[in-house]
């Protein structure tokens, strides 16, 4: 019996034994007794599931010397039951029993097995763990080596978010499982707006430490994704994404103030100590924090300190005035909240508040006050009053013990002036004093003296009184002046003010009016004093009337000047003053001073510049009048001006001048004429009484430079002088000297243009002509070309004969005579010039190379060009140097040997059989060499973009211009055959243009014609179809006999077909319709209904560039075949030789034919791979290329001509510059040397990259001889070159030019 009483209809059986077969049997009982057994089938006890099955072959990853990362897939069949868990074993190569890797059981599919031996090789696998048991261990990996290998880290774990705001995200993340077999450097946060595909770097590139980090700026309410990677010294590994998206927009939790028991009682706090307020507070976002006083402003000695838990105030040194209510309010966008704390300060009380003079009377003043605003935390006793006189510093007590809020002092003295004040007591001390301004002990004024009436208007009164005979002991503030109208019985106050005058405005004509005034002080009004009669205002008007006592003014310079002008008017005038037609501008020195009756202008140190005419204008409403005042200031006069020399000898000098401008206000009297040697500094007076304004300087010493000055005198003193331009006491001219820069500028086979400049001297008096001379150049015989003189600079020669060479001489003349001749010009052939060539254009540039293409010149001079020079310029501020130094015949050439990324400039020169050179061509502008693709272009007529027709045994021709750098391959195809060129068939390609002609055009010459040009920035292919009036298209399955019609009525060569079934097989035929009716069919292959395009091809000829230590270029070319669709790009990966992984070298795919990959090991080997990609996906890699990082090493050699071999002859005097070409890696260091002279000194020695020169100037004898450059590099010997220079000193065939550049 397993168990009699069972109260459910349900039951577990344990203590079974595992593979025994049992029955059971079940019997109910009820009241009555036992009923009869229900039996089971036979049952074996097991379980129901079985051990899982295998999990797959562990992968390894993140190898090091004592540790290895393992990964697997779970088994197919878990047996029927969860997976609880793995078990992985390894096995050393050199033993033969497994061994646990996990102590524990591993959930994970993951696990790093750590421990391992360095340089053993293991192999590992794993089984699968669940209730039945451990199941099959899965197939063992290889054997893998434990030993250091550095990669990227794996990604970061368990990114979260910690906090957001409006404009801010934290984020946190825990390490990477796999750290690459490197320390991790740093991290890399990166995010994008949820609708844009752009990641966007946050950190620094350089990566974050911590493993958090916030993110700031966002916009408020966007929707943002993050990403998080590591970054080792391998570079950046994966990333991982941060789950979900977030919004940037704040937690919003209503702020919270938790304030202590204590602050809620009253906070009391002795004074001179420190006041603390420390209270909690929360909320989001952060709430803003506000200290306040209920009763006042914070104290600005408060320190706030706030945080996100918790905000303080300190107050050090407290004092009464900190005793109040303060209030702490928080805020944020979920509402505010406030909280008070009462605080006292235990102090003596403030100062008593309201302390007021209730009256002032001869000897005693009567003061009041209210208690204390701040009682000090105790109760006020009582009150301290105290005095202080004005010259007196110290307060003396006047009661000590005054119990009411009021008090009288007595016993002032009369006109005094004191000040008061009280001081509240409670038992902490004696509070703060409570003190009045300066009270006067004094009364009011006695009434005003005498009254009299000024003046009188149609609108206005002035009224003029005296002081009162006693002020009452305070002095007079100001006077009310009041009005009666006749008939009314108020006075009303019509003016306020300061002056024992006033003038009351704004009353009424004809009106009769009373007035009185009172005088005003501190202490109160005095009585008023009335006008004795009445007044009647009425207009009493004249015109203005100027009284000049003088209408001229001399003064002295450095006196004073008054000038004083009495006037009269009614209305009062107003007065302006002007100085020679200008507004007079008052100044420091100059004032103008204007009363009622008279206007004064006052002049300090009176100068010469007050010299003038004034003039005064008084204006009323009757009318103006002006006066005019001239005023002379008595001075010295100024300097004469402008010394002349009329007339110079041998022994006399005549001079002129002008007299000054200024006279001094009297008549020049004489001037004073000086002399002096230059050579000395002593002047020699040669007339103090000269009345005129010209003298003449005799008894002169011959040849002698003189100067001469002159002062001006009047009866006030002498002027300054004036000096004269030193004057050489000679015969005025001779013969001038020589002209200068003489030269032809233009010739022809007809004439010549000579032309030349004026002599540096012209001998003392002017040029009047010139002379010219010729003679062939293998003539003695000088010719006088010229019949008269030559006004101009210039001479055109005619009469020439075509061919020989002429030179030129040329002489100046003057009143004295004919100067030297310049020396003989350089011979210059009569010939036309040769036109310089056209259209310089630059055709291909790559990273050391420009090609150039040019035209050739319209003209040539008559004579057969012969070649051509090009030269380069350096830009910004190289010089012109030759770039071929050979012979060039073609109108092209390739530049080679330029600096990458360096800005050039090119023209080219022609030169004929006659050894005449053309001026430059037009430049091409600035060029930076680098490498330059421009994919191909064509550019095609109108009429080809249409459907061309055309007649039988017509010509078909197709014109294109083509562009591209490389300069592109033309082809030519017709129906997707290439055309070749036959009898009827021409194809004519240019650098810049293709024309396709096909001649007696047949039937069959119908079809589509496509122009495609290749190079290695592209291909571009352009079609031009010939129409048959209309064509008939039609389909049909392979699979069928019966054609469908597709099209009855195609314009076009060509249409798509639709509404075919994929992946069944079709033929199409097309026939040609026109007039005559239906042409054959052509049919086409049997084609398969599929996408048109595949995976491209692997790109080829993979190769590496510009190898260094830390970087290299990879190139390659592009596929055979591109798959049948467009490459959209390129991916590239490398590995180290001793390496495992492929990474990538670019991010993004790269759209050129070559890359740089950087942050290379020195010395270490790399493989470099290839894929390209198209719309199909990536093609399989390219064949790998291995390259050793490490600098380029190329032996230093001197790029020598044979022109630089011969001997370079020089003529002496003239300067020479020899210039040499070199290479090699790392850049050679040249010096040049010649037997015992040091070059260093003697010449200039210009040294770059790519080429060396020296330059030397005024060749003499000595400096001929063997000149020679060596280069060094420090892992070759040095490289020499020799030059010999032989410089001349007697005429013989040399070079004419004064400067020689090889």
């Amino acid at each position: 019996m397993v168990e009699p009483k069972i109260q459910a209809i349900s039951y577990k059986i344990t203590k079974l034994l595992p593979g025994n077969e049992y029955i059971f049997r079940v019997t109910a009982v009820n009241k009555y007794g036992v009923g009869e057994p229900l039996e089971s089938e036979p049952v074996i006890a097991r379980n129901p599931f079985t051990t899982p099955s295998a999990p797959s072959t562990p992968e390894a990853s993140a190898i090091t010397r004592d540790s290895i990362v393992l990964t697997w897939e779970r088994p197919e069949n878990n047996g029927g039951a969860e997976i609880e868990g793995y078990v992985l074993e390894k096995r050393d190569k050199d033993g033969i029993r497994w061994t646990k890797c996990n102590k524990k059981r591993l959930n994970d599919l993951r696990f790093r097995c750590t421990g391992l031996t360095e340089g053993h090789s293991y192999e590992f696998r794993v089984s699968a763990e669940n209730a039945a048991g451990v199941g099959k261990p899965s197939a063992p990996t290889p054997y893998i080596k434990a030993c250091d290998a550095t990669y990227p880290p794996g990604p970061p774990n368990n990114p979260k978010v910690t906090d957001h705001s409006s404009t801010t995200v934290s984020l946190c993340w825990s390490r990477p499982i796999y750290d690459g077999g490197a320390a991790i450097s740093g991290y890399i946060v990166e995010m994008k707006e949820a609708a844009d595909d752009e990641w966007i770097i946050c950190t620094p590139h350089t990566g974050v430490q911590a493993t958090h980090y916030t993110v700031k700026k966002l916009k408020e309410n966007a929707e943002y994704n993050f990403r998080i990677c590591a970054v080792n010294c391998e570079g950046v590994g994966e990333h991982v994404d941060l789950p979900g998206s977030v919004i940037a927009a704040e937690k919003l939790e209503a702020p919270e103030i938790e304030l202590d028991a204590d602050l809620r009682k009253m906070v009391n706090v002795r004074a001179t100590a420190t006041l603390r307020l420390f209270v909690i507070i929360r909320g989001k976002p952060e709430p803003e924090v506000r200290w306040s006083k209920a009763d006042g402003t914070l104290n600005e000695r408060a320190q706030i300190e706030v945080t996100s838990s918790y905000t303080m105030l300190v107050i050090e040194n407290v004092d009464r005035f900190d005793t109040g209510k303060y209030v702490l309010t928080l805020e944020n966008l979920s509402g505010s909240k406030s909280a008070f704390i009462n605080v006292r300060v235990l102090d003596s009380p403030s100062a008593p508040t309201n302390l007021e003079v209730k009256d002032v009377k001869r000897n005693s003043v009567s003061l009041s006050w209210e208690p204390p605003l701040i009682d000090g935390g105790a109760k006020i006793s009582h009150y301290i009053v105290e005095k202080r006189e004005q010259k007196r510093m110290a307060f003396t007590s006047v009661c000590t013990n005054c119990v009411r809020n009021s008090y009288i002092i007595s016993d002032l003295q009369e006109g005094g002036r004191y000040y008061f004040r009280v001081l509240a007591v409670n038992e902490l001390g004696v509070g703060l004093p409570a003190s009045t301004d300066q009270v006067k002990v004094s009364e009011a004024p006695l009434p005003p003296g005498k009254i009299v009436l000024v003046d009188v208007t149609r609108h206005t009164v002035t009224l003029s009184w005296e002081k009162p005979d006693h002020d009452g002991g305070s002095k007079i503030t100001n006077y009310i002046v009041e009005m009666q109208p006749k008939g009314d019985e108020k006075w009303t106050v019509c003016s306020e003010v300061k002056a024992l005058e006033a003038t009351i405005e704004g009353l009424t004509t004809g009106e009769e009016y009373s007035f009185r005034v009172i005088a005003v002080n501190d202490k109160g009004r005095s009585d008023a004093k009335p006008l004795a009669a009445p007044v009647v205002v009425k207009d009493i008007t004249m015109e203005p009337i100027i009284n000049l006592l003088f209408n001229t003014y001399s003064v002295k310079s450095g006196d004073d000047l008054k000038i004083d002008v009495p006037f009269k008017g009614r209305p009062q005038p107003e007065v302006s003053w002007k100085k020679d037609g200008q507004v007079l501008k008052q100044t420091t020195r100059v004032n103008v001073l204007t009363s009622k009756t008279s206007s004064k202008i006052v002049i300090k140190d009176a100068t010469k510049e007050d010299v003038g005419k004034y003039e005064i204008t008084l204006t009323n409403s009757v009318g103006t009048k002006t006066g005019e005042i001239s005023v002379i200031i008595l001075d010295k006069p100024g300097p004469p001006s402008n010394i002349k020399v009329d007339e110079v000898s041998a022994d006399f000098i005549c001079l002129s001048w002008d007299p000054p401008t200024y006279d001094g206000g009297c008549q020049i009297n004489n001037y004073v004429v000086e002399k002096r040697d230059t050579t000395t500094t002593t002047w020699q007076i040669v007339s103090a009484t000269v009345a005129r304004t010209s003298i003449k300087v005799s008894r002169l010493t011959q040849g002698t430079e003189y100067q001469f000055r002159i002062a001006a005198e009047n009866r006030y003193g002498k002027s300054h002088a004036i000096d004269s331009a030193p004057v050489v006491a000679q015969y005025p001219f001779e013969p001038p000297g020589s002209p200068t820069n003489l030269h032809v500028t233009h010739a022809t086979k007809t004439g010549m243009l000579v032309v030349w400049g004026r002599p540096a001297s012209d001998g003392g008096s002017p040029v009047i002509g010139y002379h010219v001379e010729c003679k062939d150049q293998s003539s003695i015989l000088w010719t006088k070309v010229n019949r008269g003189l030559l006004a101009e600079a210039q001479f055109k020669m005619t009469g020439i004969e075509e061919g020989l060479q002429y030179q030129f001489r040329v002489y100046a003349e003057n009143i004295a005579g004919i100067g030297p001749c310049t020396k003989a010009s350089e011979p210059v052939a009569a010939r036309d010039p040769c036109e310089p060539p056209r259209n310089l254009r630059v055709t291909n540039i790559t990273r050391t190379s420009v090609s150039l293409f040019w035209e050739k010149p319209e003209y040539d001079g008559g004579v057969k060009i012969t070649g051509y020079i090009v030269e380069r310029k350096e830009l910004p501020n190289g010089r012109w140097l030759k770039c071929n130094f050979t012979n060039l015949q073609d109108t092209y050439f390739d530049v080679t040997g330029l600096t990458e990324d360096v800005q050039y400039d090119f023209h080219v020169i022609a030169k004929n059989s006659a050894e005449l050179l053309s001026v430059p061509s037009e430049n091409t502008g600035p060029v930076t060499v680098k490498d330059d693709v421009d994919p191909p272009t064509i550019i095609l007529e109108d009429k080809f973009r249409q459907l061309v027709v055309i007649k039988a045994g017509d010509i078909i021709r197709i014109d294109a211009e083509i562009t591209g750098r490389p300069l592109p391959v033309v082809s030519w195809s017709k129906d997707g055959k290439e055309i070749e060129a036959k009898a009827r068939c021409e194809i004519t390609s240019t650098n810049f243009a293709t024309t396709l002609i096909v001649r007696d055009a047949i039937r069959r010459d119908s079809g589509q014609y496509v122009l495609t040009l290749h190079n290695v920035a592209g291909t571009r292919s352009v079609a031009i179809n010939c129409k048959i009036m209309h064509y008939i298209v039609e389909k049909r399955e392979t699979s069928r006999l019966a054609w469908t019609l597709v099209y009855g009525d195609m314009k076009a060569t060509t249409c798509k077909v639709t509404k075919l079934l994929k992946g069944n097989e079709y033929i199409f035929r097309v026939r040609g319709v026109n007039k005559y009716g239906d042409g054959e069919a052509l049919e086409s292959e049997a084609t398969k209904a599929m996408d048109p395009f595949t995976v491209p091809a692997a790109p080829t000829s993979v190769q590496v560039t510009s190898v260094t230590s830390e970087a290299m270029t990879i190139c390659w070319e592009r596929p055979v075949s591109d798959g049948g669709s467009s490459i959209s790009g390129y991916v590239i990966e490398k590995r180290e030789k001793t390496g495992l992984r492929w990474c990538r070298v670019n991010k993004k795919p790269v759209y050129d034919l070559r890359v740089k990959a950087s942050h290379l090991r020195e010395g270490c080997e790399y493989e470099y791979r290839v894929f390209a990609e198209n719309a199909a996906g990536l093609s399989a890699p390219s064949i790998a290329y291995k390259q050793v990082a490490k600098e380029r090493v190329e032996e230093p050699v001197f790029d020598i001509s044979n022109e630089m071999r011969k001997t370079l002859i020089v003529r002496d005097g003239s300067s020479f510059t020899m210039t040499v070409p070199f290479r090699g890696k790392p850049i050679p260091s040249v010096t040049w040397t010649k037997p015992d002279v040091d070059l260093r000194v003697r010449a200039v020695i210009d040294t770059t990259d790519t080429f060396t020169s020296i330059t030397l100037e005024k060749a003499t004898r000595n400096d001929s001889g063997k000149y020679t450059a060596e280069n060094h590099a420090g892992f070759s010997d040095a490289k020499e070159m020799v030059t010999p220079v032989v410089v001349k000193d007697q005429l013989g065939k040399l070079q004419t030019d004064d400067q020689i550049q090889r």
